[in-house]
């Protein structure tokens, strides 16, 4: 059964979607069968994969359990994208009964073919982010290295809190993502410290950095790895995904 895993963070510009796209093609790169599921309307996900933004369809059918409109990126990597009219669904769901089961629903006969599920959430708590994190085994967590990102901690964790009590008490943090870090920033380093101490072992060992080519990789529709595989961003995304697998596993 394959692992689901929301990654989410409410604050935007965090290297959300940026973690979801390399980690995706990092796993499938390992032989791992792996599934991006775009729940997010601008859909930033599905055109950094390189994939064309539909104009309807896609994970709104998908969700609303009228087709499984799954694209072949690479081996070992389906997707499916996301358009537009996915923002409807908030509105659309936000008076029917049950709502938060409905993409748990639809990913449930599909799971056995994956090793990894990734659901990149819109960056809010509205209807689709609670949807994506109901589902889920797990929860990742992208933080940027820059002061914002500590006002917004207690929040956060409130915020899973509130899911784990209202509609998947087996919701559980796979961990903290660092991003955008430049180490020779005196902020840098002491965000990351007050990361640290906040979420404990629950922080990933691997740092993603700040990188012109990793932040210009998904304008080209490629993950950071095919874009250029010898930047730090490459080596550091391949080390945040052997780390994530070793996370998964010792979680049973």
């Amino acid at each position: 059964m394959g692992a689901v895993i929301a990654v989410f963070n409410q604050k935007g510009g965090v290297g959300k979607t940026t973690t979801v796209i390399n980690l995706a093609v990092a796993l499938s790169r390992d032989k791992h069968r792996v599934l991006v599921v775009d729940l997010d309307p601008q859909a930033n996900t599905t055109s950094g994969l390189g994939l064309e933004k539909i104009t309807e369809g896609g994970v709104y059918s998908f969700v609303l359990g009228e087709e499984a409109p799954f694209v072949e990126r690479s081996p070992n990597l389906d997707v499916i994208p996301s358009s537009a009219d996915v923002a409807g669904l908030e509105v659309e769901l936000s008076g029917v009964e049950g709502w938060q089961s409905y993409l748990h629903r639809a990913l449930e006969e599909y799971r056995e073919d994956y090793d990894y599920v990734f659901i990149d959430c819109p960056p809010s708590l509205g209807i689709l982010s609670l949807m994506a994190l109901a589902t889920s085994d797990y929860v990742l967590i992208p933080v940027q290295t820059e002061y914002y990102a500590l006002e917004g901690l207690g929040q956060l964790s409130g915020s899973i809190a509130l899911v784990q009590e209202s509609f998947n008490p087996n919701l559980k943090i796979l961990g903290v993502l660092l991003t955008m870090s430049d180490g020779r920033n005196k902020l840098t380093r002491e965000v990351t410290h007050q990361v640290r101490e906040y979420f404990g072992d629950y922080v990933f060992q691997a740092v993603i950095p700040r990188s012109v080519k990793l932040a210009e990789a998904p304008s080209f529709g490629k993950s950071i790895l095919e874009y250029d595989r010898l930047n730090k961003g490459s080596f550091a995304y391949k080390k945040a995904a052997k780390e994530l697998v070793k996370r998964r596993l010792a979680d049973g």
